[in-house]
């Protein structure tokens, strides 16, 4: 996963670098570490968020009706 890519999930799932650092008990620099490109996403990570965006995307969220 690119940091671009990691960024781009982040914001489809609409949570933030901090929230997702405390998911993942981690560290909030350590996801600013990985959005910049400073440190590489470990893969479980990277397979995680994608499978949580493309379930995002698949299944999105009811609209109200007017």
């Amino acid at each position: 996963m690119t940091p671009t890519r990691l960024r781009e999930c982040i914001t489809i799932l609409g949570w933030t670098q901090r929230g997702l650092a405390r998911m993942l008990e981690r560290q909030e620099g350590t996801i600013r570490m990985w959005a910049r490109g400073a440190s590489s996403i470990p893969a479980d990570v990277a397979e995680w968020l994608e499978q949580r965006t493309q379930q995002a995307q698949s299944v999105p969220a009811p609209r109200r009706v007017k």
